[in-house]
């Protein structure tokens, strides 16, 4: 069996001050129920600047300039502590500031929606025409607006207002007068997912040096859905990142699954490639605004800096078997199907023993799990705890009841098959996907021989059933060996079987 590979990744950051305020649920339902509330007038006090993001040592994880290994020698908080020689471009991408973002917001703009002002523009234009992927889309930004004319869509049209350092300096217009799912806020939430999500693309293209006119297929598998009140949802994500990243051989599709979506996407990649239906699979999402200042209440209450600043994406691409990068075994897949129960035993029993057991392994070959990798800087102070950690010491228990695990190696486990968390409560984004970077460099030039994958969601949020969901796939080293068509059948048995099949084919002529 010819199995996929992770062929390169890339990620990205997006840190957005303004949208915090202006487009998080937590603050914009604060300012509906309670707009003279004291978190709201607190809140500009505890906004980071642009440096202390990329300082901020988990963020540095994310795009590749330090590795998860590397975050266990700074002390927690992490917040507190800058990281030495941090930079805004890493290994896998970068961190980027927002007036540059709200620039790529117009260019992701295929209906004239988005609305800049002219002294805005003037400024971030050169800011784009010398960024090194988005040099030619400079020219999209055009001239730009006066602010009087955005005023106007904002006050009178129900736009939804765009901001940098506080003051307005744009828009995103409605797209229909009555239709809810045309409406400016849905629309600019799906032009932020377009924008961080074509950002991804263009890094994973450019750190990884594929040609994109190769990529035949793209799955998005963030958490919005794009359609009209015809077909709310209905898509297409990807085939929009796919046309603003010159990917004009592909085509493709969403997928949605809440957080769990980023491991459905990455096994289905696995799958359409290792069929052969495509070469070449891009699974890639962006970020949802929605979840900015999530938890900013309570930052704000221990004195904290309010951590959920940035948007977060990314991008995978999945491909056949090249001899060198890890495989994905497609015959190692955990499920969480609909008998699975919810407790935690049952859960991990199905998302990660069950694949083990397939493949005759015990908890301990797997070398590292990448569970839900959330940030503990984050969830901690909010009363959500260490989720990475709470969920290798749930690995490691069902090892010592499997009798895989001695109890006295309970407290090295995590560190020796874990990891700490560092990506962003972005919902899709921390769900096992953070670590394929890693893991593909681990599995290559690195000690590892496996890695697991593993996604959970929260499908009981959309009110359709109270079932929990989740899926795991296994990683390896590639041996090397990179098998053909009659995969397992050497060439010799092949022209044998040729050769007795068409002297049947000549006995049933003459017996004819």
């Amino acid at each position: 069996m010819s199995y996929a590979v992770v062929k390169g990744t890339g990620y990205v950051l997006v840190h957005t001050p303004d949208m915090i305020y202006h487009n998080g649920t937590t603050q914009t339902t604060e300012k509906l129920t309670n707009p003279d509330s004291e978190y709201l007038k607190k809140l500009p006090e505890h906004v980071r600047s642009y440096d202390k993001v990329v300082n901020y040592a988990p963020n540095q994880v994310y795009i590749g300039n330090i590795t998860p290994d590397d975050l266990r020698h700074y002390e927690m908080p992490w917040f507190d502590k800058d990281v030495a020689g941090a930079n805004r471009f890493g290994k896998y991408g970068e961190i980027m500031p927002q007036d540059e973002f709200i620039a790529l917001l117009k260019v992701s703009d295929a209906f004239d929606l988005v609305k800049l002002d002219k002294n805005f523009t003037a400024t971030v234009k050169g800011k784009i025409s010398n960024h090194p992927l988005f040099k030619e889309d400079a020219a999209k930004l055009k001239e730009g607006e006066d602010l009087e004319e955005i005023e106007k869509y904002v006050k009178e049209q129900h736009a939804e207002g765009l901001y940098q350092d506080g003051k307005l300096i744009g828009c995103v217009k409605r797209a229909h007068d009555i239709d809810p799912n045309l409406n400016a806020h849905v629309l600019f939430e799906n032009l932020v997912v377009k924008a961080s999500g074509l950002l991804a693309f263009k890094h994973l293209v450019d750190k990884n040096n594929i040609n994109v006119g190769e990529i035949d297929y793209v799955i998005e598998c963030s958490e919005e859905a794009c359609g009209d009140m015809n077909q709310r949802g209905g898509g297409n994500f990807a085939k929009s990142i796919a046309e603003a990243a010159g990917a004009v051989n592909a085509t493709g599709s969403d997928t949605r699954g809440f957080c769990a979506a980023p491991t459905h996407a990455l096994i289905q990649a696995a799958s359409l490639v290792q069929a052969g239906t495509y070469e070449n699979v891009v699974i890639v999402a962006g970020g949802a605004t929605a979840k900015l200042g999530m938890n900013g209440k309570d930052h704000v209450k221990k004195g904290m800096p309010i951590l959920e600043d940035v948007l977060g994406g990314f991008a995978v691409l999945i491909s056949k078997n090249d001899g060198v990068s890890p495989i994905l075994r497609t015959d190692l897949v955990g499920r969480h199907t609909v008998g699975t129960g919810s407790s935690p035993q049952a859960v991990i029993t199905a998302l990660v023993t069950m694949p083990l057991d397939k493949g005759g392994l015990k908890i301990t070959d797997i070398d590292k799990y990448s569970v839900e990798m959330q940030n503990p800087d984050v969830t901690k102070p909010a009363g959500a705890g260490d989720v990475p950690e709470a969920n290798y010491k749930m690995i490691a228990a069902l090892g010592v009841k499997r009798n895989e695990l001695e109890r006295s190696e309970l407290g090295t486990f995590v560190e020796k098959h874990g990891m700490p968390g560092w990506a962003p409560t972005q919902g899709h984004i921390p769900s096992g996907v953070p670590y394929l970077g890693f893991a593909r460099e681990d599995l290559i030039t690195g000690s590892l021989n496996r890695a697991m994958i593993v996604g959970k969601g929260s499908l009981f949020l959309g009110r359709m059933t109270n079932l929990f969901d989740g899926v795991s796939i296994v990683m390896e080293r590639n041996t090397g060996k990179v098998e053909t068509a009659g995969a397992g059948i050497s060439e010799d048995v092949v022209k044998s079987m040729i050769a007795e099949a068409m002297r049947d084919f000549a006995s049933h002529l003459l017996k004819a």
